[in-house]
């Protein structure tokens, strides 16, 4: 406790030059990782993992941390910073070499380099590490601060760092992160195992928990939540900042999930937030027509082995509103392992009628293009749009089947224009679906890939954590709309008489 303030000082902002006198939620976390002891006088802590958000200080506290590791009593003692890049991991470093430059005691003590500290009597080093794990096999070390663990693309580096630390006799691996949105990386099982301990399910008296963050039920736009999420608001986070990136959030929804990952550690549905749910439940009511005989326009979206393959219905209504249908079908084998392993409730959907299970484990598009033929007996399809990547067959079967199919390749060329309509009628509240469950669940679950350059955006499949195909089969059939009733460019006729 009395080596932070006495060797160690801030080397940006405000208290840059000043000592570094711990805050109290970081002298509680250091009391606890030091100064908690095994019967045999070594740390009990191996593991420690501190969730926090951005401008908390954690970076500064972590730099003490690798200092402090090379004074531990270990001899050639490694340590290392980690990251998804080598520039994120020398963001500590360089604070830590910033605090050894400034201090004649440890400087006397240490050398520092570009990419290293060193101290020489014990043959101990500092280092930061770029994130190949290829590389990695032939460490060594005795601490670990593995920064920003949710940018992770694989556990590959984690896991190779933490098997590099068997051979000390108190290793220390301290991994500090914000929230993310992916619930299959290693950040996301790290983070439920951390909540776990904290909670008493599991029993692990190596692993230090500490996590800041707002509850998933939490206002993210209410100033008791940025309290409670932030232990140094008022010191490093300013309030005046967080109102502003707040207000920048309320009127900018791609940046809700920024915001609320980056600054209340909440875990989001995806990295880049483009509906809104309570924008998309205005659209909950029933359709207040009988739609037999209607006019529509369609998207379809195919998959095989993976998941939905999907068909959207597009009505427009007299009163400028429109309504949406949609349908779904999802190999049976796959929906039983995807409700076992991800809990999304597939059986359910299928008995509720939300969606069809076809036998095995690949859809079959035999009884997609039956039922989509019954639909069409039963509407007036103006047009069906789909991916030509890998829908030959069955577009060819359903234009011999007499059906208007249309190539839509998925390029910004063809679905941002589109993309806009989608967002600008969900928020208007012009898009009706009834609440359709499976519908929602996939609206929440979109991600957009955007051309800052051009202002064009489109749904992204890569960058969304679970299935879209429903609202990316909506955006192809609003493109056949917009393409149906699209003002026609007037005839000019030279009528020069020569």
């Amino acid at each position: 406790m009395q080596f932070f303030p006495a060797y160690l000082t801030h080397s940006k902002g405000d208290l840059g030059g000043r000592p570094l006198v711990l805050e109290p939620w970081q002298a509680d976390f250091v009391r606890r990782l030091f100064g908690t002891l095994r019967p045999d006088g070594m740390r009990q802590y191996r593991t420690a993992f501190l969730a926090i958000p951005r401008k908390n200080g954690k970076s500064t506290l972590c730099a003490g941390i690798a200092i402090k590791l090379l004074f531990d009593g270990e001899p050639g003692a490694e340590v290392y910073s980690c990251a998804a890049d080598r520039d994120q991991a020398r963001l500590v470093f360089e604070m830590a070499k910033a605090c050894v430059d400034q201090n004649a005691d440890l400087s006397s003590r240490l050398e520092t380099f570009r990419n290293s500290i060193v101290r020489s009597d014990n043959h101990s080093t500092y280092k930061a590490l770029s994130a190949e794990a290829g590389t990695k096999h032939g460490l060594n070390a005795h601490g670990v601060i593995f920064d920003e663990l949710h940018a992770q693309p694989n556990r590959k580096l984690v896991d190779v760092m933490a098997t590099s630390m068997g051979a000390r006799r108190q290793p220390l691996l301290v991994y500090i992160t914000t929230a993310g949105y992916d619930r299959k990386s290693v950040c996301w099982e790290l983070w439920k195992y951390a909540e776990a301990v904290r909670d008493g399910a599991i029993k692990d008296p190596t692993f230090l928990p500490m996590i800041y963050a707002a509850d998933p039920a939490d206002d993210w736009k209410d100033e008791r939540t940025w309290a409670k999420a932030n232990p140094n608001l008022g010191v490093s986070v300013k309030m005046d900042f967080l109102r502003s990136e707040c207000a920048r959030a309320v009127e900018m929804p791609t940046y809700e999930n920024t915001f609320r990952q980056l600054y209340l550690n909440q875990w989001t549905e995806q990295d880049t937030r483009w509906l809104r749910m309570d924008h998309w439940a205005q659209g909950n009511d029933a359709c207040p027509v009988d739609l037999a005989g209607r006019e529509c326009f369609a998207g379809l979206d195919l998959a095989t082995t993976f998941d939905t393959t999907a068909l959207v219905l597009l009505f427009p209504l007299d009163d400028g509103t429109f309504w949406i249908e949609p349908h779904f079908w999802i190999p049976s084998d796959n929906a039983h392992q995807r409700e076992r392993r991800d809990k999304v409730p597939y059986l359910t959907w299928q008995r509720q009628g939300h969606l069809k299970m076809t036998d095995g484990n690949v859809t079959d598009f035999e009884v997609v293009r039956r039922d989509i033929n019954a639909l069409a007996t039963k509407y007036r399809i103006r047009g069906i749009g789909l991916d030509p990547w890998n829908s030959a067959q069955l577009g060819q079967q359903l234009q011999g089947d007499g059906l208007a199919m249309q190539d839509f390749r998925q390029g910004y060329g063809s679905l941002s224009a589109p993309s806009k309509q989608l967002e600008n009628w969900v928020v208007a509240g012009k898009l009706r679906h009834g609440g359709h469950p499976v519908l929602a669940w996939q609206a929440s679950n979109v991600a957009i890939q955007q051309d800052s350059a051009a202002g064009n955006i489109k749904p992204s499949k890569a960058k969304s954590t679970e299935r879209i195909d429903g609202i990316v089969s909506l955006v192809m059939a609003i493109g056949l709309w917009q393409t149906a009733t699209a003002p026609k460019p007037e005839q000019s006729w030279d009528l020069t008489v020569l």
